[in-house]
């Protein structure tokens, strides 16, 4: 049963349109992952499923009494409210707490699972993480019947991730969701909803299921466009021949004609198509001895060694504040260790993408913040300008003198992320890169690294991209330890287990480790999928599509127009053998044998020929007619079925007799110049 139904739903920020004439629903109990680019328009539907914004065009029917929780990207909090204050006043109100005390203890319980040990602090003092974490928390003690949350597993370390995941399976209730975790999206979710270039496309299947239906698709989509342009070359014809066809003509037939012509071409995906672009990198790099770092008594790093190869892999991973981005500011200069050398070479380029953005002028325009950097840059296809990187980094040119301040929160992070590509870096240190970037940003960042000529050394939470992006882990274990596993997040997760089995029969570990194996199909398809198997299933998935569809039903229209048209003397006694004979016999056969006998009618064709037109325009009254009783029926549904199955049928027959009467036609003026 549907929980909230939104249909026609049209909106738009600014003069950018986010929802043209769409729909959406959900049903109860149902978990759904919303994914879509960045900037168009995903928290905004979470915010009208919630209620806190409403569409410029489209109704919103909710269930009667429907409980919504809210989750945004980045929460509010009263200022001078400590920790367990904040979460009592959001909870107050839950009939399923008796007072105060009952609220606390469930929240620190919650708490603790996400790193949070001090209650008494008070909000503004916590960090951009600590609050989001907080006000998980909050919304996961209600009862509500739908809960919608917006990038949930930001600032979430992988034991984190591990318990949420478990939590939201068993949660009883509906769910909607953005994340960019795509092993969590596999984990959790039922279905994905794609927002794509204002429309939404429902997929009945978890994020390995989407990459193989969206595939499918976009060949159906191509598809159908090659049938379209066969159609009309064959209503061209129509439309274009003598004077016996233009003197019957109808009206639903010019229309037909019009509206295939007028009907848009599905838009291909823009993608980040970032050539690797890098400097060259010397004999030394990056040359770590005994590194040292402590915060008061907390020891974050204890005679830590390490020289990075040349094209090395490396993901840095541990608890939240173990001290992993201190790491990566001490290789970068912004952090001095206590003890131990940092040895850069003379050829090193360094490009730091810090967690948070750094400070952005938000009066600039997008291609100036770029120009800044390079107005051009050296590619393996040649100089490429600030303006064409933008827009294959999905920035087109619309938006490319908008002023950043106008930018969503993973526009500006996509931006920050282009601004130090442009510098051509050789050593990339990379800061939680997948928090509030797009999958499909993310997917082609992983495709861009995958060929980039230099060291990339990255922090993340994220075990999807761990796992198709590094070949060595760094495991911040506490108390200073730093210890090396090689492989990627799934195989440290192996090699822990081993190491721990106590901890790995009921610890985190084991529990990561069984789940990841159990994902390891969506994350070979990941791997491949989102990116390069996704493209790879667009390019198979629409040959065989191509070749389906000009073997079968699609394909007679295409083959009919090869019989009748220029094409068909190609064909020759082939397309005559499969045609069936006299009554389809092809015009290249018949040009063949011109000098033998005089062309003429059979009796069959004469009779078919003095019909047809007629018979084409009483399929078109009915298709005509068909479309009045749809729009009369839209809500009852089984007479509805019944009609869209009869006009199916009805555009086929006509299809059919459209490209009989193509032949039959060129035959006629063959037969007519004869006599000339």
């Amino acid at each position: 049963m549907s929980i909230i139904t939104i249909e026609h739903l049209t909106k738009s920020y600014t003069q950018r349109l986010l929802f043209d004439d769409t729909a959406f629903s959900i049903n109860e109990g149902e978990k759904v992952g919303l994914i879509g680019i960045n900037g168009t328009g995903k928290s905004t539907l979470l915010r009208i499923v919630a209620g806190l914004e409403e569409p410029d065009e489209g109704p919103v029917v909710r269930r009667r009494n429907l409980y919504v929780r809210y989750l945004p990207q980045i929460p509010e909090f009263v200022e001078g409210d400590s920790v367990l204050d904040s979460i009592v006043r959001d909870n107050q109100k839950e009939p399923h707490f008796a007072g105060r005390e009952e609220i606390e203890a469930a929240a620190k319980t919650i708490l603790t699972q996400l790193g949070i040990y001090d209650f008494d602090a008070r909000m503004e003092t916590l960090s951009g993480g600590q609050r989001k974490r907080v006000a998980l928390t909050s919304v996961l003690l209600s009862t509500a019947d739908l809960l919608v949350l917006d990038e949930p597993t930001n600032h979430l370390d992988s034991a984190m991730a591990d318990w949420l995941e478990d939590y939201l399976r068993r949660f009883r209730g509906a769910l909607l969701m953005v994340t960019h975790d795509r092993y969590f999206l596999d984990s959790v979710t039922s279905r994905i909803v794609e927002l794509d270039k204002g429309k939404l496309y429902s997929y009945q299947a978890n994020y390995e299921g989407f990459l193989k239906l969206k595939a499918e698709r976009l060949d159906m989509a191509a598809a159908s466009e090659r049938k379209r342009q066969s159609i009309l070359k064959v209503e061209l014809a129509w439309m274009q021949r003598g004077a016996r066809a233009r003197s019957t003509k109808q009206k639903a037939h010019i229309q037909r004609y019009e509206a295939l012509r007028d009907q848009k071409a599905p838009e291909l995906d823009r993608q980040v198509e970032l050539e690797s672009v890098s400097s060259r990198l010397g004999r030394t790099t990056v040359e770590l001895e005994g590194l040292c770092k402590s915060y008061g008594s907390k020891a974050l790093l204890k005679d830590f060694d390490y020289i990075f190869l040349k094209n090395d892999r490396v993901g840095i991973i541990g608890p939240n504040g173990s001290g992993k981005s201190t790491l990566l500011k001490m290789i970068a200069g912004w952090v001095e260790p206590d003890a131990g050398t940092i040895r850069i070479g003379q050829t090193v380029k360094l490009g730091y993408f810090s967690q948070e953005n750094e400070a952005m002028d938000e009066s600039l325009k997008v291609i100036d913040y770029i120009r800044n950097v390079a107005e051009y840059v050296k590619t393996g296809d040649g100089s490429i300008s600030a303006s064409q990187m933008l827009e294959r980094f999905l920035f087109p040119p619309s938006v490319q003198h908008t002023v950043i301040g106008r930018l969503s929160g993973g526009e500006k992070r996509r931006l920050y992320l282009l601004r130090i590509l442009m510098d051509a870096p050789n050593v990339l240190l990379l800061d939680e890169p997948t928090n509030d970037l797009d999958i499909q940003t993310l997917t082609i960042l992983e495709d861009y690294l995958d060929h980039f000529q230099g060291i990339v050394v990255t922090v993340s939470h994220d075990r999807y991209f761990l796992d198709r992006m590094v070949r060595r882990i760094f495991a911040f274990e506490g108390d200073g330890a730093v210890v090396q596993y090689e492989g990627g997040f799934t195989d440290y997760q192996a090699a822990w287990a081993q190491k721990h089995p106590g901890a790995a029969a009921g610890g985190n570990a084991g529990a990561g480790a069984g789940k990841t194996r159990a994902g390891d199909a969506g994350a070979g398809a990941g791997k491949t999928g989102a990116g390069n198997a996704g493209a790879g299933a667009g390019k198979t998935g629409a040959g065989d599509a191509g070749a389906g569809a000009g073997k079968t039903g699609a394909g007679d229209a295409g083959a009919g127009a090869g019989k009748t048209g220029a094409e068909a003397a190609g064909d020759g006694a082939a397309s005559a053998a499969g045609s069936g004979g006299t009554d389809s016999r092809d015009a290249g056969s018949v040009s063949g044998r011109a000098h033998q006998k005089k062309l003429k009618f059979s009796f069959k064709e004469q009779r078919e020929w003095d019909t047809i037109e007629d018979e084409i325009a009483a399929l078109e009254d009915r298709i005509g007619e068909l479309d009045t009783e749809i729009e009369a029926s839209a809500t009852v549904f089984g007479r509805l079925n019944q009609l869209m199955e009869e006009k199916a049928e009805t555009e086929a027959k006509l299809e059919e007799k459209m490209e009989r009467w193509m032949y039959l036609n060129e035959l006629a003026e063959k037969i007519a110049g004869q006599k000339a």
